[in-house]
């Protein structure tokens, strides 16, 4: 390979003298290298005429395969530029309670994978409260929640703000209603995230707060899952703005119907992480990419009301 480079810097010199000057050798020490080269391919490539170099038929195709190397060696080097960064073999462990794994993380991830491809990701789901100490342990590097945490020993950056939303189908008798009120989910057949969950706690008290009684028909923890059922089983139910993709609502033929109510309902996505985690770089660049994706455009894909 040197000994192309070489040959291909005598070429585009044409002369042994620029070319050695060029090359920092002697000129006897690069006519040596031209005539190794010649003796290791069994072809001469000039013909010496005076202090004139003329490249033969022979030469000229060693030429094209010198240019054509050197442009393989050059996309060698971008291909494995990524692999010399402090991205080497990084990994990131993010922690991701259930809710914002199906609304927030994949679009994260999407982003985030796209934009650093060599950092190995593992996603670890819990409960909000598990995540916190799943951060806190160093279990995991970051974590994702649909929350606001008060903790000393963890930093907390608010992504965006969200709230519940009436969804129904399309052709459900309130879908056509002018304007809605709390009082209208008062004995309407629903189907609600599981107790226990940030959200369905949210759900239990705006019911108690507005004295209001909805005809549970089943609970879920599959925002997925829900999405099918009310469109199938002709039901409403009540979900965050986060999850409610444009696309999402048309291909299952739902609408998404305003409650002033609702707005009291508002959580906060948040990133949680350490001082220590922060200080790696694949942490770091997570949390980076996330700042700029939702300042950049913090009502995403969500539908808008």
């Amino acid at each position: 390979m040197e000994l192309m480079e070489v040959f291909a810097v005598v070429v585009e010199q044409q002369s042994l003298n620029k070319a050695s000057q060029l090359l920092n050798l002697s000129q006897p020490a690069l006519s040596r290298k031209i005539m190794r080269l010649e003796e290791d391919l069994g072809v001469e490539l000039f013909k010496r005429k005076g202090k004139r170099l003329e490249l033969t038929r022979a030469g000229e195709v060693c030429y094209e395969f010198a240019l054509e190397q050197k442009r393989l060696e050059h996309k060698l080097q971008r291909a494995l530029q990524a692999f010399k960064t402090d991205t080497q073999q990084a990994s990131l462990i993010v922690g991701a309670s259930l809710t914002t794994l199906q609304s927030t993380l994949p679009d994260l991830l999407t982003l985030f994978t796209k934009e650093f491809p060599t950092i190995d990701i593992k996603a670890v789901t819990g409960k909000t409260h598990e995540i916190v100490s799943l951060v806190k342990e160093r279990k995991v590097d970051i974590g994702l929640v649909a929350s606001k945490i008060d903790d000393a020993h963890l930093n907390c950056l608010p992504l965006f703000d969200d709230h519940l939303c009436l969804v129904l189908p399309r052709i459900h008798p309130l879908s056509g209603q002018h304007a809605l009120d709390i009082a209208d989910l008062q004995d309407l057949p629903m189907i609600l995230f599981s107790r226990g969950t940030w959200y369905r706690i949210l759900m239990d008290e705006l019911f108690q707060r507005n004295a209001v009684h909805p005809d549970v028909k089943m609970e879920i923890d599959s925002f997925e899952a829900i999405i099918r059922l009310v469109s199938t089983c002709q039901t409403a139910t009540l979900l965050p703005q986060s999850y409610l993709r444009r696309n999402l609502i048309e291909d299952n033929e739902l609408t998404v119907r305003h409650i002033p109510a609702l707005q009291q309902t508002k959580r906060t996505t948040s990133l949680l992480y350490t001082e220590e985690a922060v200080l790696q770089p694949a942490t770091k660049r997570f949390v980076e990419q996330a700042v700029l994706h939702y300042r950049a455009d913090p009502a995403g894909p969500f539908v808008q009301l």
